[in-house]
């Protein structure tokens, strides 16, 4: 899991600012929007998610072992249907720190992006403004997010299609339970990745034609 390191807070009221002058101002908005894309699109964001998807389906696993044994039957015997029985309970206390890294990342999420407009709106400067796009990572993310989906889906319609009547239900159970974790997961993707570039449009809005850059216009009153 990422460290816990608290995200910039937001920028303080304009009655209480006291920088000197612009640069100053421009320098700290560059630092904040720097940080906040970082935990928003960058490597600590990724292992977020990345252990999210894995939790959720190590916990699905261990107790995809009992469902799996109930359809075939074969854990039957007491023995196996205890040991199963507490694999499925331990994989159950392992889905729920898979749960709270999925809701903390959203979370995070939602909070990041509302900080990044409030340092945005301060002013405007091309270079800083520019580098938020960060095409790179976001094609990543989405890819990633699209490839979630896809396999979620493909497994969704391909597990009860194939399934052997003689293994039970069990085993379908197990297949869309692993087809639905990779299918949340890559919408939660790309719904972050469409936010993110919503995000980008209100702070750098595509040019006009015939209308100067923003950086080159007159400072905003701060």
């Amino acid at each position: 899991m990422p460290p816990r390191t608290p995200l910039p807070p937001p920028p303080p009221p304009a009655e209480l600012r006291s920088r000197p002058d612009r640069d100053a101002l421009l320098a700290d908005r560059a630092l904040a929007l720097d940080v906040l894309l970082r935990r928003l699109l960058g490597g600590s964001r990724f292992a977020l998610f990345a252990g999210s998807v894995l939790v959720l389906q190590l916990g699905w696993g261990m107790v995809g072992v009992t469902l799996v044994g109930l359809g075939t039957g074969a854990i039957l015997d007491p023995v196996a249907f205890f040991v199963g029985l507490v694999v499925s309970v331990l994989g159950l206390g392992v889905l729920v720190p898979g749960v709270r890294l999925a809701v903390r990342g959203v979370r995070q999420d939602r909070v990041a992006r509302e900080r990044l407009l409030r340092w945005a709106a301060l002013d405007r400067h091309g270079p800083t403004d520019g580098r938020l796009r960060a095409p790179v990572l976001s094609a990543c993310w989405m890819v990633l997010s699209a490839v979630l989906c896809g396999l979620g889906l493909w497994l969704g319609f391909a597990v009860p299609a194939g399934a052997d009547p003689s293994d039970g239900l069990g085993t379908v159970a197990y297949g869309m339970g692993v087809a639905l974790v990779l299918w949340i997961n890559g919408l939660i993707g790309l719904f972050k990745a469409a936010g993110h570039y919503r995000t980008v449009l209100r702070v750098v809005p595509p040019p006009r034609r015939g209308a100067r850059s923003a950086s080159s216009g007159p400072p905003r009153h701060v």
